[in-house]
């Protein structure tokens, strides 16, 4: 018989509603009956015990709020009757001891990747044309729209053919059929039989609305985070298009790079437009020599790698009340066996940690990692503050009806992303991740802005975790989307790559589900596998403005 509702940890006063739950419905928990005062809807949590205003609300194990009325032992919680609060942290509790999950049958298990000159392995073999600047925005339409058909690098054509078909029954005069009309079944979605090049993945354009007109700050911040996507594994070579005049010069990025990668040693193309006679002739040069680093991209081929050569970003986005207990924590048992084998994962979106500090600094392997993450929080929370917002504000209205009323309840979920592991460092954005194991990076929570930063991080695949779905992806990382649930794997199938709902069921085990992800990740690192985002072109790509995005 499945289960109705559970009681996450054993400190908790509160249940989550597995399936819509009646009013007046009787549930056993630890030996005791509960009756319900209210409907519950699944996904949503109520009462175990009566509270009075200011009482804690625990889940997790954690404060993640007080009740702001009375609220009976059965009844459901809401943003009426409950408040944000969060529990207090202090200094580092001491040395953290962590029994690693058996990763034997992984140990010798490899995947096909890119080997780099600077050691690193990619999941995927792309060429970049980025601005230094949204002034040179347009050129790269341009340099994108001379290249995509004719490479075999174009998206999805049935958008194309429907606009066609619409022109063609319009011109004809047959406007009833308009209205009634259907586009025709997809052709097959690979992409890859009609390529030039066969080894390049694609050739992508990343635009942006910075380089200049803001801070220094942002300047470095952006030229920080383009140079963490040339150097990234999954590249093979860049070509970038500066104006000249602005704030994110090209001696900056180049700083930035050789801060990640000293020995940097892929295909770089510049071309500055102020420095050249016109600017057909900038784009036409710029065109051959992507071409000719196209050639060159083209040599490499995949080759073994070992499983400690991935680096897994976690992700959650379109959280909903399943989230903490079926995907995210499957795929933090995944950044465990991957911590155990050797490779690295990333957990960000500080503003969704706010609730759960002290677990976080407990873990961390030394006090100067602990103090690293307690200054960042509280330097986000400050900014945060100061534009009229703060953590509390965090929780989306998607998120709210679907069970996530506080931030730190919808934090106490979401940091079950990152396992159990210790963490062995703490990074700003836009920082590289260098340290085998668990980092953390300090991110907002908006979906895009998190994953852009982690793939600049290094994150070779990104596992990213949804209630509601979303079609985040991301333009030279593979972005898995895995369901927290199986209605919407079902209703949503074009954009899931993964089903986590047999969790919720009680038919699957948290650990089993993280290992059949770890087998899915490893083909899709392979190639064998490309996923959802990847298939519908989802190249999403923000920089984070600091302070100003949650």
């Amino acid at each position: 018989m499945r289960r109705r509702a559970l009681k996450i940890h054993p400190a908790d006063n509160v249940a989550v509603a597995l399936v819509d739950l009646a009013a007046g419905e009787r549930l056993s928990f630890e030996r005791e009956e509960i009756a319900l005062v209210s409907r519950v809807p699944a996904k949503h949590k109520f009462a175990l015990e009566d509270l009075a205003p200011e009482d804690p609300v625990r889940m997790y194990g954690v404060i993640v709020g007080r009740a702001i009325l009375p609220i009976k032992r059965g009844e459901l919680l809401t943003t009426r009757n409950v408040r944000h609060a969060a529990s207090p942290f202090q200094r580092r509790a001491g040395q953290y001891v962590w029994v690693p999950p058996d990763v034997a049958r992984w140990r010798e298990r490899t995947f096909m990747g890119y080997h780099r000159a600077d050691g690193r392995v990619g999941t995927r073999n792309y060429w970049l044309v980025i601005p230094l600047v949204f002034c040179e925005n347009r050129n790269v339409e341009v340099i994108k729209q001379a290249f995509a058909k004719e490479l075999g690098f174009a998206g999805p054509e049935v958008y194309q053919r429907v606009v066609a078909d619409l022109v063609k029954l319009y011109r004809e005069g047959r406007t009833e059929e308009l209205k009634g009309y259907r586009p025709p079944a997809e052709r097959d979605s690979d992409r890859r039989h009609s390529r030039l090049f066969a080894e390049v993945d694609g050739v992508k354009f990343l635009t942006h609305e910075g380089g200049c007109g803001g801070t220094r700050e942002d300047a470095r911040a952006l030229c920080g985070l383009l140079a963490g996507y040339i150097t990234h594994p999954n590249v093979a070579g860049a070509t970038v298009l500066s104006l000249g005049c602005q704030h994110a010069q090209v001696a900056m990025l180049r700083e930035e790079i050789a801060r990640r990668d000293p020995r940097f040693a892929k295909p770089l193309l510049v071309f500055e437009q102020q420095r050249s006679r016109s600017e057909r002739e900038m784009l036409i040069e710029a065109i051959k020599a992507t071409f000719l680093g196209l050639v060159e991209a083209n040599e490499q081929r995949r080759q073994p790698a070992s499983l400690s050569a991935l680096t897994v970003g976690l992700k959650c986005g379109g959280s909903d009340g399943f989230s903490g207990i079926s995907a995210n924590p499957a795929i933090g048992h995944v950044a465990d066996l991957v911590v155990a084998l050797g490779g690295r994962a990333i957990l960000s979106e500080f503003p969704e940690l706010c609730g759960v500090e002290q677990e976080l600094i407990d873990r961390c392997v030394s006090d100067e990692v602990a103090e690293r993450f307690v200054h960042l929080m509280r330097a986000y929370e400050e900014r945060a503050r100061a534009v009229g917002s703060g953590f509390d504000m965090n929780p989306s209205p998607g998120n709210i009806r679907d069970g996530l009323i506080t931030d730190a309840m919808k934090s106490a979920g979401a940091a079950r992303k990152g396992g159990t592991s210790p963490i062995m460092d703490v990074l700003d954005y836009p920082e590289r991740v260098t340290e085998p194991g668990l980092n953390l990076l300090c991110t907002p929570g908006n979906d895009v802005e998190a994953v852009t930063a982690q793939v600049g991080a290094g994150a070779n695949v990104v596992l990213f975790t949804t209630g509601l779905g979303t079609p985040t992806g991301n333009p030279i990382a593979p972005v898995i989307k895995l369901a927290t649930n199986s209605e919407l794997a079902e209703r949503m199938s074009d954009i899931i790559d993964f089903d986590c709902g047999g969790i919720v069921r009680g038919e699957k085990t948290i650990e089993q589900t993280g290992e059949e992800i770890l087998e899915f990740v490893i083909r899709v690192a392979s190639g064998e596998v490309w996923t959802k985002a990847e298939l519908l072109g989802q190249d999403d790509f923000i920089p984070w403005k600091r302070g100003v995005s949650l």
